[in-house]
């Protein structure tokens, strides 16, 4: 399954729904083929390069980048996941962003943001209040295969983040 690589002061930490199949076999974060997330960061300017999902654990030092869930159960589609393990997964998630303090956190799926701050006022971008005071949300489109938006306008969505990682 694939682990938080979470330490403190990061800049920013993605924050998905739950592990996809692939990177709960493969242990790595956006693991999926046909996951967009790694060809999404160098695109849009957060990394100089294309990493792979088998560096994600060089991210958090080279880059204070850094990754975890709101769930930690690999499922196929995130519809799948309990009322149970999302309420409890959103209380761990506030535990762990209090914990770490990274400087911002971007919420791959305008649902994760959801169902984290059990809302339905949410929209893309920079969120008005935030979660946990001192971090600053974020909420992205999921890179996921199964989002039909295009690539570019997936680009264009995290090109907001390259300049609050940058800051």
């Amino acid at each position: 399954m694939a682990s938080d690589l979470l330490i403190p002061g990061l800049r920013l930490v993605f924050c998905g729904y739950n592990p996809s199949l692939a990177s709960g076999r493969s242990g790595r974060h956006y693991a999926h083929p046909g996951n967009r997330f790694w060809r999404v960061l160098f695109a849009s300017g957060i990394t100089e390069r294309l990493y792979r999902p088998e560096e994600d654990e060089r991210l958090p030092d080279l880059l204070g980048i850094g990754f975890t869930n709101l769930a930690s159960r690999p499922t196929r589609r995130a519809d799948e996941l309990t009322r149970e393990e999302i309420q409890t997964g959103a209380g761990e998630l506030r535990d762990k962003l209090e914990r770490y303090r990274p400087r911002a956190v971007a919420y791959t799926g305008i649902g994760v943001y959801r169902w984290f701050r059990a809302t339905s006022k949410v929209g893309w971008g920079l969120q008005e209040s935030p979660a946990v005071p001192g971090v600053t949300d974020v909420v992205v489109p999921s890179p996921s295969g199964l989002n039909r938006m295009s690539f570019e306008e997936l680009v264009d969505h995290y090109r907001a983040l390259a300049s609050l990682l940058w800051q």
